[in-house]
This record gives structure tokens, sequence and C-alpha cells, in this order.
């Protein structure tokens, strides 16, 4: 079942920091005087003489051609109702944020105080000139469809009322390949269809395009079946109407081979399935409870398919498998319109994707072994990265096709890879460690319990499925802060390694570390005694294999948290020196800093170790490592030691790995500047392949870097994680927030996973 959302955790991630959920940015220099002068007066003259002269032209000089407009008077929110505009403003920022982070594409949210249709349309076609494309949403039916219809006609830009089209354009995908599974006809189907609002006229209709006959629709309203012998149907509602004497939705799905639910949850019962045909097909699609629930369903009808709008069930129509990637390919060919030969394609690149092998990534997402092509997966999964490319493109085809594309792409695999670069190939990092975290359900052992940071990341890697929170402290204090916070840990496990009861296990704990320290400045009473402290008790815990991961560090400072982890765990083996990295998700993907906070001056032995403990790090996360050995010189113009040092690494990982991506020495503008390589340095491996991890002279420069760029590059990270230890335990900065503390949770699961395969 879907996880709660309290409340209190909903309002702060609304109100922290800057209110809302999205921003407007400069893509231009505005440092300096001159640059103010060419954004605005006197240079921005010169674009409006050019646009003046040619219209065409605004595309060129201005963000119009990427920016769309999520316009909604808040009449019909879904899930709320008629909540008004103001009120509905955090879903239109929602979706403004879904069209940037699925599609690259930014938005304005406008919230229009207008329910007269007439001046609706008006204020919509006065803003024409500002926007690329229009989509309208949570409009209340029956004004939506005149909206629509009426701007599509007196527009020249994309329109789409997302809430009509967007479920109409998914089911149809899926509805497609579940005839095909399930051996059926689209053009003899029986379908019956609950619910007569915007959503499941446009549905009907689009079913109609692909080939459904009108005649073998049974509909129903609020008020019952849609038939002929009423009189209260408008023109909608007309076409629909069914001749059949039907009384009861129950009735007419006796023999029917579809059931499309629009409505209200919990109106079908098991009953009602086992009156269907043979294998059937079922999309309960009201959320959030579905008009049946899947259990329910799949028990009463074995042979059904089955979808629903929720995540946590197989085959979710999710509306952001399609309005991100339609517009986007609407914009790209600037189209005048999105016509229904670009539904059609979106429907069919949707069918057709769904029956292609899945990548790793989308399994480790939804927890799967292998997502195949069958009654559990008819559809896409909303983090398939695939869908960019796949849809966007199918869609700019058709609209070059149809003839409403006002620029016309000729090179189309460019444009494929133009889409599948746009988002950056690893911007999912974050979703993957996290995914990874909850495939393995690692035992992550808490050792700073007795703070509320600490407790509210435990309760949200614990709810999230991330990991299984053990907690460290006395469980008096522990518990007085859950309960004070109203925070759900009630049935974690608690231990405080300073009762009693325990002291039988710290004795076998300390007998241990006298066994691993005897010579290195321990007694077997010091041994015993110091197992009290709960960083020491932690670490034994997982060295005995008794949990998997420790998280530590978040009250103490990192030499002496980091103390009893290597007396304890020690080092992997052929490794001399453990390392510290932050994983930096900035702008161009995430990006390696190493090493942050354990080797103070490194020799190029020790750079050779790190870079190599780093690049393995970033592979178990999939991704290919390229490496930058920073310095203040490029490939040899200094002949100070320092740079030096980093040059003979560089040299050494070269001799002894060909196969890694790596040069240095060479100053971190250089490396990411692929136009100044292939102009100075045309032999350097970087060119073409920005790097990923980035080695730091020595600990002041890595640490400052780091430092530097949370606070002043917009970049959130990731650490510190250790490098080359035995076993999987996580040092944190003092005063992490509870989102790194989670972030180093998942962290520290993969971690634990990948050691005990590694150790087998």
């Amino acid at each position: 079942m879907q996880k709660t959302i309290r409340k209190s955790d909903a309002l702060d991630y609304h109100s922290k920091g800057k209110p809302g959920k999205i921003e407007v940015i400069p893509t231009k220099e505005t440092k300096t005087q001159r640059d103010l002068a060419l954004a605005y007066s006197p240079g921005v003259a010169e674009p409006c003489r050019e646009i003046a002269k040619n219209p065409e032209t605004v595309y060129k000089y201005t963000a119009k051609g990427n920016l769309v407009a999520v316009i909604s008077n808040g009449t019909a929110v879904l899930g709320l109702g008629d909540i008004g505009p103001l009120a509905s403003k955090p879903v239109m920022e929602g979706k403004g944020l879904l069209f940037k982070i699925y599609a690259d594409i930014d938005v304005f949210d406008i919230e229009l105080n207008c329910h007269n249709v007439d001046d609706f349309i008006k204020i919509v076609k006065a803003l024409e000139p500002t926007f690329g494309g229009i989509n309208l949403e949570d409009i209340k039916a029956p004004e939506c469809f005149e909206i629509e219809e009426r701007l599509k006609k007196e527009l020249n830009i994309p329109i789409m009322h997302d809430d009509q089209h967007g479920t109409a354009i998914i089911s149809s995908a899926a509805l497609l390949n579940a005839l095909e599974l399930q051996q059926k006809d689209i053009k003899t189907a029986k379908i019956v269809v609950s619910g007569a609002g915007a959503s499941a006229m446009a549905c009907c209709n689009l079913y109609i395009k692909l080939g459904a006959k009108v005649e073998n629709f049974i509909m129903f309203d609020s008020k019952g079946a849609i038939t002929k012998d009423r009189k209260d149907l408008d023109a909608m509602k007309q076409k629909y109407a069914t001749a059949k004497k039907v009384k009861s939705l129950e009735q007419a799905m006796v023999g029917a081979d579809v059931f499309i639910g629009l409505s209200k949850g919990g109106i079908v019962n098991a009953k009602m399935l086992k009156g269907m045909a043979e294998r059937p097909i079922v999309f309960a699609l009201a959320n959030p409870d579905p008009e049946i629930d899947y259990e329910t369903a799949v028990k009463a009808r074995p042979d059904v398919i089955m979808a629903t709008g929720r995540s946590d069930y197989p085959n979710q129509v999710n509306n952001v498998l399609g309005f991100p990637y339609i517009f986007r390919g609407a914009l790209d060919v600037r189209a005048s319109s999105i016509n229904e030969a670009m539904k059609l394609a979106a429907v069919k690149a949707l069918a057709s994707l769904a029956k292609k092998p899945v990548p790793e990534m989308v399994n480790m997402a939804y927890q799967e072994k292998n997502l195949n092509y069958g009654p559990t997966y008819i559809i896409p999964k909303p983090m398939d990265p695939r869908l960019l490319a796949t849809v966007s493109l199918e869609v700019a085809k058709a609209a070059v096709k149809s003839k409403v594309a006002q620029r016309i792409i000729t090179d189309w695999k460019a444009y494929e890879e133009e889409l599948q670069n746009r988002l950056g190939s690893d911007d999912n990092i974050l979703k993957v460690i996290i995914n990874k975290a909850k495939q393995y359900k690692q035992k992550v052992v808490f050792a700073d319990a007795e703070n509320f940071k600490t407790l509210k990341a435990a309760q949200i890697a614990r709810e999230e499925g991330i990991a299984i929170p053990i907690l460290l402290g006395n469980v008096r204090k522990i518990k007085a802060i859950i309960k004070e916070n109203n925070l759900e840990l009630d049935d974690v496990q608690i231990i405080d390694p300073k009762a009693d009861e325990l002291e039988g296990k710290r004795n076998e704990y300390g007998e241990l570390l006298f066994k691993k320290r005897k010579r290195k400045g321990y007694n077997t009473y010091e041994a015993k005694k110091i197992m009290r402290e709960r960083n020491y008790f932690g670490c034994m815990m997982i060295e005995c294999g008794e949990a998997d991961a420790l998280i530590t560090g978040l009250t103490r400072k990192y030499p002496d948290t980091l103390k009893p982890v290597l007396e304890i765990i020690g080092v992997e083996p052929h490794v001399n020196k453990i390392a510290g990295m932050y994983l930096m998700l900035t702008k161009k993907g995430p990006i390696c800093f190493a090493d942050t906070t354990v080797n103070e001056f490194p020799t190029a032995s020790d750079l050779v170790e790190i870079t190599l403990l780093a690049a393995e790090k970033i592979r178990n996360l999939n991704i290919t490592p390229r490496v930058a050995m920073l310095s203040y010189s490029n490939f040899g113009s200094s002949n100070l030691t320092e740079a030096k040092i980093v040059r003979e690494a560089a040299d050494l990982l070269h001799q002894l790995h060909p196969e890694l991506i790596v040069d240095g020495e060479v100053q971190a503008s250089v490396a990411f500047n692929n136009e100044l390589l292939k102009e100075n340095y045309p032999f350097s491996s970087l060119i073409n392949n920005n790097p990923n991890i980035l080695i730091f002279p020595n600990l002041s420069a890595g640490n400052i870097a780091y430092h530097l760029m949370m606070e002043l590059g917009n970049s959130e990270a990731i650490g510190p994680i250790l490098l080359g230890l035995n076993k999987s335990v996580h040092v944190l900065q003092l005063g992490s927030s509870v989102r790194q503390i989670v972030n180093m949770v998942a962290i520290a699961a993969v971690d634990a996973h990948v050691k005990r395969k590694k150790n087998k």
C-alpha cells in the first residue's frame, strides 16, 4: 500500500527555504555592468528590432520556445474539487516541476480567478506571445471542453487539457497491449465505462480512433446508464448513448471485455468481475481509491489484466508518462497544435516501449528482478529514462508528417541523441542509490540515536524501505524524543550499550577487540570497558555480522569518530589507506570529490589508491568513471612539488590502468572546458569525457572545494563516503541535515551489500 504522507511533512516540504517548489534563474551572465547593458538597456533593443522585423526570431532571442503555461481556475482539482485558483497553486507548481524534471521544459503557473468561459479564453489568448505552449489543468467539465476547443482554433501554439488527453493517451497505450495479451480485438471488444467527465470522454474518443466501435460502449454517469431514452444528455454524452436496456453497472458488465473506471472508489465488486467475459481487462483508475482494489480483482479473476492510477500496484496509468514528452516534441518542432496524429504517435510509442527490455535502473526503482512485457507490465514505468527520447521523438515526427510543425527536423538521429542527453545520463543517481538500498533491506545501526535528526532519518529510512534501523543509546531518552516529536519508531530495536543486561555482550566484544589490538595499546579491562561507548559497540555489531552498516558522527568530531572504525573494522585487503569522498549532485550530473576528509598530504601512490577506490565506488552505482587529477597547473606547466606529485599519479594510472578514463595534472576550469582541451591539449582523454571524479592534490583543496560547492554552487552533497573500509561504516559531518542522513543511510546499505558480495 502507499505510504502515509504526514500533514506536517508535506507542509514543511513546501515551506522550507524558499516557499514553493519552483524558481526562475538567469541563463546568461549578469555580473558586470556590460552584462546588464546587454541584458537590458540599451542592448536589449537589438533583439527587439529583429523580432519586430521577423516574428519567428522570437524563438532565437527569447525563452518562448521552451516555455509552457500551466493554467487553471481551480474548479476541478484532482481529489479536492472546486478549491479555487489560490488553493490550486501548489498543484500547478507541482505540474511545472514535473515538466522540468522529466522534459527540461520551463513553466510559469498561472491561476486565473475566472469562471466565465469567454473571459477565460480571452485571457489565455492574450498570453499567446509569451508562451510556446499552453497546458490547461483542473478545469471542470463541461467548460473545459469548450475552452480547449476554442483555444485550439484561435491560437497558433500547442494547447492540451491534460486532464482529458493525458489519461486518454496513457490508458490507450495500456489498452492496446492488454488487448493483445488477452487475444482480443479492439473492433469487437465490449467496453463498459464508469464516468462521463472530461477524462472519460477523451479516453473513449481516442479508443475509437484506435478502432473501437461506439456501439460497443456502455457508459455510466452519476445518474446511471447513458441511454438513448434519457432527455438530460449533452452532445458529448449523446454520442455514447446506448439503445440497450441497461439498468445497472452489474448488468452492463455481464459479458464485457473491458471495464474503464474514471469515477469513484469501491463501486465494483468481485461478483461483477466474475460476470465479465473470459480474459477480462479492468482499468480501475479512480484515485486514490480505485473502483475495485487490485487484490480483490485478481483474486476474483486470476485471468484479469488490471491497471490502476496507483504507484503501489502494477500497470499504473500515470499522466506523467505523457504530457512532458508530448510538449517536448511539440515545442522542438514549433508545432502549431497538438493534433490527433501526435496523440496517437504518443500512444503507439508508449505501447511499443513496454515491449522492449527494461533497463536495470527501472527494475531497481520498482524493486523488481526483471520486468517483462506481460499482464503485470503493459505500460512503461514513470522512472524509465527512455521515455523522453522515445515519446518526444515520435510526437515530433508526427507533427512534421501531419504538417503542423513550423520547424522541420531533417536529422532525426541527431535529434534523438539531443533528447537522450537533455537531462544528463546520470540525472537519476540519487534514485538509483535509494532504489538499490530498497532492494537490499540492510540492517543499519544509528549510533547517535539520542538526537532528533537521527531518529527522524531512521523513521524515513524505515518507512521508505531504505533500511531496517537499529538505534543505539539510552532507551529512556530515545523513547522520550520519539514521544515528544510524534515519531513512529515504536517497533524499532533500541540497544543501550551501557545497560547492565548487556555486560555479557560487552565482554564478548571486548575480548574480540583485545585480540585485534593486544599489542596496540589495549589491555583486556580497557577493551571491555570501552564497549560502553556507542561507536565501539556499533562497530563491533558490524564486525560480528549482527548488523550490516553503521551511521555515526552526527554529534562528534570526525577524527574521534573515525578512531574506533579503524581499530575494529579496518581496511579492505590490499588497501593501504582509507579516503573520504563526497558525491556532489550538480547541474553537470553527479561529481565525486576525493579525498575530502582523511589524507592531509597524499603521495602519488596515495592519489592512485584514492582514485581507484573512488572509481570502484561509482562503478557500483552503474556509472562509468571519468577522472580529472586536479592541480593549479596543466600537463607539466609547473615543476613545483605538488604539481609533480599529481602528474606522477596520473602517469602511474595510465600505465597500470589504461582502461580507466583519467588525465592530469589539470586545472578544474580546463577539465570541464571541452573546447579549451581540444584547442590546447588535443591528446587529453578528457576530451568529450567530462569528468565525474575530481581527485584533489591535498585534503585542504578537496575539503574547501566541496564546502564551496555546497554553499555557492547550488549543489546537494551526499557524504562523506568512506572508501577502503572492510565493512560499511560511514561517519557523518557534524550537524548533517535529516535529508543528508537519509541519503547516507542509502549509501551505507548499498555499500554493505557490495562489500558482502566482494568478501564472499
